[in-house]
């Protein structure tokens, strides 16, 4: 069970994506093939545009969740683009979603990183903060709090999800928002399940309580 209906969630993912493709990203692939980076590419092309342009829009929708910004999210997309096409011809059909997407979260980490340090939480002491106030049952379960959620207007719950550490906002973006299950998020984010399901919990309760306050 997801939170946000599957309307909210497609106005979700339009707010958090460009209605064309980030600018430049085939220039900059092609000047790094001129650069000799890369080799021959009409295959690479031909193979990047089945399976890698088709998730463009999430790529970018989760680059502007993590980076907060339109201009930034378009540079982290471009540069994502540019190592997916280089690793593309390893890339098995019918996995491309979670790949696109891990690289793009990879990438969106590598350039907060290097211009905003301080908007990276220390994944050690979130880890810390899950151990010590996880709470049993089930995540998926439903309560009157999400019910709560579910009835927020989009406006506000936006703004509570932007408001939430990056990594509770990644893992409620990726399920609530762009629909992948556990196992896809784990596969995206480099976590076991159970901390998959702890944030994604946390997450929300969090939002509840902005929610409520507001």
């Amino acid at each position: 069970m997801t939170i946000v209906s599957l309307h909210r969630r497609e106005a979700f993912r339009r707010k958090g994506r460009s209605e064309h493709r980030p600018r430049g990203t085939f220039d900059q692939i092609s000047r790094a093939e001129d650069d000799g980076n890369m080799g021959p590419g009409e295959d690479d092309h031909a193979r990047f545009a089945r399976l890698v342009l088709p998730h463009l829009g999430d790529a970018y929708a989760l680059a502007r969740w993590i980076t907060g910004n339109r201009a930034d999210a378009e540079d982290v997309v471009q540069d994502a683009c540019i190592r997916a096409f280089r690793s593309i011809s390893g890339l098995a059909d019918g996995s491309a979603r979670p790949w696109v997407l891990t690289i793009v979260r990879n990438t969106a980490y590598t350039w907060l990183r290097k211009n905003r340090p301080s908007a990276v939480l220390v994944v050690e002491d979130l880890e810390a903060v899950e151990t010590a106030q996880a709470k049993p049952g089930d995540p998926e379960s439903e309560t009157p709090e999400t019910a709560l959620i579910a009835k927020a207007d989009a406006a506000s719950l936006q703004a509570a999800i932007a408001a939430l550490p990056t990594s509770y906002r990644e893992t409620m973006v990726l399920r609530d928002v762009q629909g992948l299950s556990y196992r896809e998020i784990a596969e995206v984010t480099g976590v076991p399940i159970g901390t998959v399901m702890s944030r994604l919990a946390r997450g929300r309760n969090r939002v509840i309580e902005t929610i409520v306050r507001s």
